[in-house]
């Protein structure tokens, strides 16, 4: 399998002017942990993580390096530091050194560099523009829906169900989260993400089913709580 067969397609992205507070909002909107921040023209600038919200300045959590560290550091290096802890937009906040993989990049090595890195997600890109994202909970969806082994190859059979499934994900109004994903395995769909509603659920689920090609539909949906989904 590749990141093609696994990765969410539909991702969310911000722009370097975003606020700190909209990014977070939309964190917990989406149930996701990090979002790929990229400009105007498309390309991929950045990334912004949970853990790049979680030392701030507004929740006390910014802490201060002993003064020997402090001694040993440059001066630049303090000072992003600071922008980082007080910044108030994506571009101030944001990991510029982002990992990527691009879209035929096998699991098993993805899996491999998530462990090295140990970082939890990995833009997928073409021509420097983003296309996907594989975490690691897509790649635990694609050990699940090929239970023997996450390295079997997908038919492009499958891979024409995945797109067209991806494709109506994208086109459907009454669709409340993008980051909805799909894996597919001889026909058979395994559906992961969250919907606000169990109209929704059973909605995306007859959808699905009418695919050509698909046998059956696996049903991995959760129903966000009011709190988050905005009801």
């Amino acid at each position: 399998m590749l990141a093609k067969d696994i990765m969410t397609t539909n991702v969310i992205t911000v722009t370097p002017d975003v606020s700190v507070e909209e990014i977070a909002q939309l964190l917990m909107n989406n149930g996701i942990s990090a979002v790929p921040v990229v400009n105007s023209g498309g390309d991929l600038v950045g990334l912004v993580s949970e853990g790049d919200l979680m030392r701030r300045r507004e929740n006390e959590t910014e802490g201060r390096h002993a003064w020997w560290l402090n001694l040993l550091g440059s001066a630049q290096e303090r000072a992003e530091d600071y922008i980082k802890t007080h910044g108030r937009r994506a571009e101030d906040v944001m990991t510029r050194k982002v990992v990527t993989v691009g879209e035929n990049t096998s699991v098993g090595e993805i899996a491999q560099l998530l462990e090295r890195r140990h970082i939890k997600r990995v833009p997928v890109v073409r021509d420097g523009k983003i296309v996907g994202l594989v975490s690691r909970a897509n790649l635990l969806h694609g050990l699940a829906t090929h239970k023997d082994s996450i390295s079997v190859s997908t038919s492009p059979d499958d891979r024409a169900i995945r797109a067209a499934a991806q494709a109506l994900v994208a086109s459907e109004a009454w669709i409340s989260h993008g980051s909805l994903n799909t894996m597919v395995a001889d026909g058979v769909v395994d559906l992961w993400g969250w919907v606000e509603t169990e109209s929704e659920r059973k909605a995306l689920l007859i959808a699905i089913g009418e695919i050509e090609g698909v046998k059956e539909v696996i049903d991995h949906l959760g129903i966000l709580p009011p709190y988050l989904s905005g009801s």
